[in-house]
């Protein structure tokens, strides 16, 4: 099924298209599996209404009920960029189609790509490189110019204006008497150059949530509060991107393989008085040893739960319980005492140092 790779691609798909299908589909190809049930990705260009349609209900490629809730899905058989592009449809019902995006207004049946305001940025950034580079290289393509400080009909030799002197390596040069030689200063890239690609950067990634030292993948002007500060409101907008895609997909995906599984085994399922919680991967903090001895008060306090800490870690804490008392048996049979099985402080100090 490579769930991860499909749930990474669909994620791309909301930023730059706005929206992303999922046909929840047989995948008889699935050898090693019991459960067939596969995750095929549609494109959104695919998703449209037929060439001529007189459907009131179907709006753009959508078909809804009196409620305004999705029915079902017209889906072109070719995408529309190919070769053998037509107008020839197929329905999906909405039970077997999985639709995501972020509606922003009500009645709102497509999604807008989240990088839409950043279009003419890209451009103007695009506009200004070329044309820092361009008088670069029209600076370059000159090595060096001839000039004089003898007034007009001076005393200086006659030279041709805008005339070209091979120039060869190693090589002396002499010149005509009176005039002198320079090289032309490009002065490029101009001072403001990076403040403008940093103010740029900082507005594109502004409609991401995305901090500029992650889009620019530079830190080297941020000190560690500021770096934090801005971390912690992009790794909330990242927390509630996990939570709509757990609720909008992964809980659909679930049930779909319950069912199938309850199928295949002939077996009675209710799935939805199964227990099931999704773990995404924890962050990293910047100061592990700061972190861990806030985490050691809150669990004091009993303002947290090891349920809460494992999970921003992405890790089950009954899974790492288990782990636990597993090694602590391990170590009694053994005879290691705990305290033989911890890494002495000075360790702890050198590979903290490293």
């Amino acid at each position: 099924m490579r769930l991860a790779e499909k749930l990474r691609t669909l994620r791309m798909a909301r930023c730059q298209d706005g929206e992303g299908f999922v046909l929840l589909a047989q995948n008889p190809n699935l050898k090693y599996d019991l459960v067939k049930l596969d995750l095929q990705l549609i494109e959104a260009d695919r998703v449209t209404d037929e060439q001529f349609n007189s459907d009131p209900n179907c709006i753009d490629g959508i078909t809804v009920d009196r409620f305004g809730n999705p029915a079902g899905y017209r889906v072109l058989k070719h995408h529309p960029g190919g070769d053998s592009f037509g107008y020839e449809t197929m329905q999906i019902p909405a039970e077997n189609m999985i639709h995501i995006f972020r509606a922003d207004r009500p009645e709102q049946h497509r999604g807008i790509p989240e990088i839409t305001p950043a279009l003419p940025l890209f451009a103007q950034l695009r506009r200004f490189t070329l044309a820092v580079l361009a008088a670069a290289e029209a600076a370059a393509d000159f090595a060096g110019i001839l000039y004089t400080d003898a007034p007009a009909n001076g005393e200086a030799d006659s030279v041709e204006p805008l005339d070209h002197i091979q120039l060869e390596r190693n090589m002396l040069l002499t010149i005509p008497g009176g005039w002198k030689m320079g090289q032309l200063d490009p002065k490029q890239p101009a001072t403001t150059y990076a403040e403008f690609k940093h103010e740029i950067l900082n507005e594109i990634a502004r409609c991401l949530n995305m901090p500029y030292n992650i889009a620019a993948g530079n830190s080297s002007g941020y000190n560690y509060a500021s770096g934090r500060l801005d971390h912690q409101t992009y790794y909330k907008s990242i927390r509630v991107d996990q939570s709509f895609t757990a609720g909008a997909v992964l809980d659909r995906i679930f049930q779909a393989w319950l069912r199938e599984y309850r199928l295949a085994k002939a077996i009675e399922i209710d799935e939805l008085e199964i227990p099931h919680t999704w773990f995404w991967d924890g962050v990293e903090h910047v100061d592990p040893q700061k972190e861990a001895t806030a985490q050691e008060i809150r669990l004091r306090n009993r303002t947290t739960t090891l349920a809460v800490e494992y999970a921003k870690q992405g890790k089950d804490w009954e899974s790492e319980l288990r782990q636990i008392a597993k090694e602590e048996a391990l170590m009694k049979t053994l005879g290691i005492t705990p305290a033989e099985a911890q890494i002495a402080p000075a360790q702890q100090k050198e590979e903290s140092d490293e």
